[in-house]
């Protein structure tokens, strides 16, 4: 695991200086609650070829497929260059990334968001704090007046670059803070397919040729295009990308603490105990879709990565992150006037669940996160963010060294948790 740390951590800290198988006719009879509206539950593919054949009926889709192997990512600009899904064994393989089907299908813009899934979305912090985008001047922090912003929920990105392994695009966007400061920000963002040769490159470890992988990162990048600088006064916007996967009854987050049990668990209250351990320097977080909950980890006390494992599906997941080495200010995500506003978490991961009020849930899925710095930028100044992602299918005893390498914890010891 130490091995691990220091290869990614020396290239993350470069990096960062140097920079329809489901249609209509398989509607089920239950109706599902999106926002405002009724939209009828669909049946999720179970392969990749299905997905993108469904969103191809949708909404223009890109896919990109890596030739030395089986792996492919789907891409859909006009959700913000968002990769939608993923396969390590083809078209018949299993589809890697959440979609919510029956919000694609219905087509209607939803109030507050449009959670269309996604394995890693473009949006931008903070979303609470006196400096949030997701509530205007004065609104009480409650779920009623939370609203995404457009440019990151419904309006495209702006394809300018595309080969067979890569797909880049640009976004002018125009966000106002709870505080009432106007920002003018230009995003860049660029996915690439990383061929199955060069994942061991990022893991520091060979995989064994049973093992099916694919793996993806996108680089993301913010402009101040106006005239103001961003500072701690007006509030400081940061890159926020989030993954959205298949929620299982055994399924795991798991991630590697520096410094003991530092855990942030007050997001949408205290997580009971029999869904979050902290043991070893090790936090394992139940991610099954039954109770809405988050978890985050200060940058002192995190690593530049956190993973998952579904013990039904045997499906490891891998999410890794520029990481600064110096300390750096991080926004503060949590609902509310924060007495701290540039003292919040590095990475973040989400489990969706029934919110209060009997309200239902936004779909069987949960989080990997990861964020930026806070930018200070001066006008014309430009801030970068790397977030890969990277799953591995297999038989568990290939699987198990890799686990014990980067987590230093057995697949025996996650599976007795689930």
């Amino acid at each position: 695991m130490e091995l691990f740390r220091h290869i990614m951590k020396n290239y993350l800290i470069c990096s960062a200086m140097l920079l329809a198988a489901c249609g209509p006719g398989s509607k089920q009879r239950q109706k599902t609650q999106q926002g405002d509206s009724t939209v009828a539950s669909i049946s999720r593919p179970e392969n990749f070829g299905a997905d993108v054949a469904f969103l191809q009926t949708h909404v223009e889709t890109i896919v990109l497929k890596d030739s030395t192997s089986k792996a492919a990512i789907a891409v859909v600009p006009a959700w913000q260059g968002r990769v939608m899904t993923s396969t390590a064994e083809g078209d018949d393989g299993r589809s890697l990334g959440w979609l919510n089907h029956s919000l694609i299908a219905d087509g209607k813009i939803q109030p507050h968001i449009n959670a269309y899934g996604g394995e890693d979305r473009f949006w931008l912090g903070p979303e609470g704090s006196q400096n949030s985008f997701y509530f205007a001047p004065g609104d009480t922090f409650n779920l009623s007046r939370w609203q995404v912003p457009a440019p990151i929920d419904t309006e495209p990105f702006n394809v300018v670059q595309k080969s067979k392994a890569s797909v880049s695009f640009e976004k002018d966007m125009q966000l106002t803070n709870y505080k009432g400061h106007v920002f003018h920000i230009r995003a860049r963002r660029t996915i690439t397919l990383i061929a199955r040769r060069d994942i061991r490159n990022y893991l520091g470890v060979d995989l064994h040729k049973s093992v099916h992988a694919v793996a993806f990162h996108s680089a993301n990048t913010i402009i101040n295009s106006g005239k103001q600088k961003w500072d701690t006064a007006s509030g400081m916007p940061s890159i926020w990308i989030l993954g959205m996967f298949p929620a299982s009854a055994k399924n795991m987050v798991v991630v590697p603490l520096r410094n003991g049990s530092n855990v942030n668990d007050a997001y949408f209250g205290k997580v009971p105990a029999e869904r979050l351990a902290v043991e070893n320097k090790v936090a394992f977080f139940k991610a099954d879709a039954n109770h809405r909950s988050k978890i985050g980890v200060p940058q002192a006390d995190c690593y530049n990565y956190l993973g998952s494992y579904d013990a039904e599906h045997k499906v490891l997941t891998i999410v890794q992150f520029t990481l600064p080495r110096s300390p750096q200010r991080y926004v503060n995500a949590v609902w509310g006037v924060q007495p701290n506003p540039f003292g919040g978490d590095v990475l973040n991961a989400y489990n969706d669940g029934p919110p209060a009020g009997n309200q239902p849930q936004l779909g069987r899925f949960f989080e990997l996160e990861s964020s930026s710095p806070a930018a200070g930028l001066k006008p014309g100044g430009a801030l970068e963010h790397y977030h890969r992602t990277i799953h591995l299918q297999g038989e568990e005893k290939r699987l198990g060294p890799i686990v014990e390498k980067l987590f230093g914890v057995t697949l025996a010891e996650i599976r007795k948790r689930v």
